[in-house]
Parts: structure tokens; sequence; C-alpha cells
């Protein structure tokens, strides 16, 4: 009897990038308004991804560096290089940032954005992905072929903000004794 291998899952929680190589290696991740950056060397045959909650900029922000999208970036492609990649090979694909609370300011747009740009200053080729929306994902990548499987999760009534209730005016309810 042949045994079906299975694959080597790993899977990416917010705030990390991990680094793998093998056919069989699928490295995983949830996503909402946050993004995952899925990069790789097809030459070397390794790739990687992370999963950053806001873009950062490394300054006032620096007290979770570890969330934010500028060290998580830059965490993935230089484990990568150590490993035997070549900036000029590196491909992406980026997924995620999604608008999943209305009412406050789209995050999840700002890193999409934040991704982008990064790809597009570091010379990186960005070959797709999926971007916005508004459902949260679950992505699935091969960092050895560089196959990418998305799944979206069911779409749900996003939760409003609530408004405050209207000021009403003081109303007097006679005279109140303080001890």
């Amino acid at each position: 009897m042949i045994s079906a291998s299975r694959p080597n899952r790993i899977h990416i929680m917010q705030g990390e990038a991990k680094i793998a190589r093998g056919e069989e290696t699928v490295l995983t991740t949830l996503l909402g308004s946050c993004v995952a950056a899925c990069i790789r060397d097809p030459e070397a045959g390794i790739g990687g991804m992370n999963h950053f909650l806001l873009p950062g900029s490394g300054g006032a922000d620096a007290g979770r560096t570890e969330s934010f999208g500028l060290y998580l970036m830059e965490l993935l492609v230089n484990e990568l290089m150590k490993k035997g990649a070549r900036r000029n090979h590196l491909e992406a694909k980026l997924f995620g940032g999604a608008r999943t609370v209305d009412g406050l300011s789209d995050v999840g747009a700002k890193n999409a954005a934040f991704a982008e740009r990064f790809l597009q200053m570091e010379n990186i080729r960005h070959l797709g992905g999926s971007l916005g929306g508004t459902r949260g994902r679950r992505i699935e990548y091969w960092p050895h072929s560089g196959r990418a499987r998305q799944i979206f999760f069911e779409e749900t009534a996003m939760p409003k903000i609530p408004v405050a209730p209207p000021v009403r005016p003081p109303q007097s309810v006679g005279d109140v004794d303080l001890f």
C-alpha cells in the first residue's frame, strides 16, 4: 500500500514570520484587516509568510514592534536571504487587508497600501494575491511552488459602532440633601 504524503502545515500567527522549504510544506494563516506577505525565491526553492496587524513606522509605535509590517517585512526578506534566497529573485503575493468593522478607520486598506509600497520600494516582484473586501480569509501558501489558496469566511453583518445617545438637558427633580 502506497501512503499518501501529508503536507507539513505551519500556521503563522499575528506578529510572526516563518521561512520554509520542501514540496509538502504549506504555510497557513487567518486574516481580517491584517495582511500576510508570501515571498519566495523560486530558484532557491525557499519561501515564507508573515502576518502583520499594522503598517508601523519603527518610531513611537515600537512598543509592539513584532505586530508591525515594517518589522515583519524586513524580517521575512532578511531571513530568506540568510537561507540562500537572492534579493533579485524574490517574488511576492499579498493577502488580507479587509475592512472588517464598519465605522472605524480602514486599517485594512492602510495595511494593504503599506505592503504594496514596501514591495515597490524594495524592487520585489508583486505577482498578485487578494487585498481588501469585507470578509476575512484563510490563506494556504506552498513556498516551493508559489501556489496560494484563499478561502473566504462567511459574510457576516459588520458590527456598527454604537452612537452615543442624545444628551438631554438636566431636569429638576427637587431638593437633594447631602450628608
